[in-house]
């Protein structure tokens, strides 16, 4: 028999108030994006709830035919329901697989394998279903899909089925793939394929040995864990949990783990206990690395869950685990202070608000993507003066250009001593001089079509960078 466990050791949480980003527009567009992915390159794909991925290349443009349209298998009933999340094979570049995590037109789970037809495009006939679950509310789908960075096994995050309060305890039912975390091993031939056999159990699984549990099961104990990431780093995995009532959790767990964790849903709310039925004296409760409450001063209510910055261009973010809360729009971020102890930063609200998923780019660099406007924006450094605030006013026009392009300076808080043009591979291509100058219009003939950053300083050291697109 397992011995109820409350370990408080490694949880030190608290808040502050510091450190700014800047959310730098990217990509826009998109209908209700929910999941950002890369495939080993410098593209972002881009999960939307009602069943279509599109591809956003390199310098923001964004492809207009779809990589993958599943909209008629996916249900368009809105919510926590849809296409919810993608993940690329390890392998992809070579074997052109990837994954999918929707919800069908029954309302039940389904994940399932596609594969490349072209750089740019799915072939959406392919389509291999790896498994179904059932799903007896429309809420708490959960959904997210990586492969581990380190096993190369496809992890699968679940919700507890939906309602309110977990009514049928699924989270803590061993026999059900509802509130987990499962990991399987999706290296399967063709002819397993054939056979019935669409994707296999990793020998090391938990419970592999235990013919009361499932042995897809990693982890139990979730309740709606909507997104989760691995830290391209040391390959520790992070999961957001989205509460109750009354808190919301973040929880991480070493590279080396060997699973079987339990999160405590419906027994424990974060710290605080939930329930006390008999059957939660008896599990070992792991406990979250950081949590808040809900509610005021700014109504926090449910968690996106992101990444462990580590990236190169934003130096001041490094090791920061980013996440957001959907209805306060706040953007903050974890801060491991020392061995197994974290703080927690909120930062302010930012627009558009209703962030419903991070990503990482091939190089580590960090996005969010708004449900409700349906854009697609960086996370950038204020330290660094990307977008410093003293220089926002600064416009560009026309973008994309063509013959000239003129910058309005006319309600920059500083004056400004330079406007430098850099190609992408970092060299000034143009110039302008802006001694008291309200306007400078600078002649862009002599560039090539493609894409540009213009760097402007003000005389208090201040500096952004803008994109420009020439046509």
């Amino acid at each position: 028999m397992k011995t109820f466990i409350l370990s408080l050791c490694c949880l030190m949480t608290y808040v502050s108030y510091a450190q700014q980003v800047f959310l730098e527009p990217y990509a826009s567009g998109f209908s209700s994006p929910v999941n950002i992915k890369h495939a080993g390159d410098d593209r972002l794909f881009v999960a939307e709830r009602g069943g279509i991925i599109k591809i956003i290349n390199a310098d923001g443009t964004v492809n207009t035919t779809p990589f993958l349209d599943i909209d008629a298998r996916v249900t368009d009933a809105g919510g926590e329901r849809g296409l919810l999340a993608l993940a690329f094979h390890p392998d992809y570049i070579t074997n052109g697989f990837f994954y999918v995590n929707y919800i069908n037109n029954s309302g039940d789970t389904v994940i399932a394998r596609f594969s490349r037809s072209t750089i740019n495009t799915a072939d959406q006939n392919s389509e291999v279903i790896l498994f179904t679950i059932s799903q007896p509310f429309s809420n708490h789908n959960g959904g997210d899909l990586h492969f581990g960075p380190n096993d190369g096994f496809l992890y699968i995050s679940t919700g507890d089925g939906g309602s309110a309060g977990d009514p049928g305890n699924r989270a803590q039912n061993q026999n059900l793939l509802l509130g987990k975390m499962l990991r399987i091993d999706v290296n399967v031939t063709q002819a397993q394929i054939d056979a019935g056999t669409t994707y296999l159990i990793p020998a090391d699984n938990p419970f592999v040995s235990d013919a009361t549990v499932l042995d897809e099961i990693w982890a139990n104990g979730l309740r709606n864990p909507f997104k989760f990431s691995f830290d391209r780093l040391n390959g520790d995995l992070w999961i957001a949990d989205v509460g109750q009532g009354i808190k919301e959790e973040i929880s991480k767990v070493a590279a080396n783990s060997t699973g079987g964790e339990n999160y405590g849903w419906k027994c424990f709310e974060g710290t605080s206990i939930f329930s006390n039925a008999t059957e939660c004296g008896m599990i070992t409760h792991t406990t979250p690395i950081a949590e808040y409450e809900h509610g005021a001063p700014n109504f926090r209510c449910s968690i996106t869950g992101g990444y462990r910055y580590r990236g190169t261009l934003q130096t001041g973010l490094v090791g920061l685990y980013f996440f957001a809360d959907f209805c306060s729009d706040e953007i903050s971020y974890v801060t491991e202070t020392s061995a197994n102890n974290f703080s927690l930063t909120f930062m302010d609200d930012y627009s558009p608000g209703s962030f419903s998923a991070f990503g990482e780019d091939v190089n580590g660099e960090l996005f969010v993507c708004s449900l409700s406007n349906g854009s697609v924006l960086r996370v950038s450094d204020a330290l660094l003066n990307v977008e410093n605030q003293t220089l926002k006013a600064v416009k560009l026009f026309p973008n994309p250009a063509k013959i000239s392009l003129t910058i309005d300076l006319s309600n920059a808080v500083y004056p400004i001593n330079s406007i430098n043009i850099h190609d992408i591979t970092g060299k000034v291509v143009l110039n302008a001089s802006v001694v008291n100058k309200q306007t400078v219009t600078i002649s862009t003939e002599t560039l090539t079509s493609g894409l540009y950053l213009v760097e402007i300083s003000d005389t208090s050291g201040n500096k952004t960078t803008k994109k420009l697109i020439i046509e």
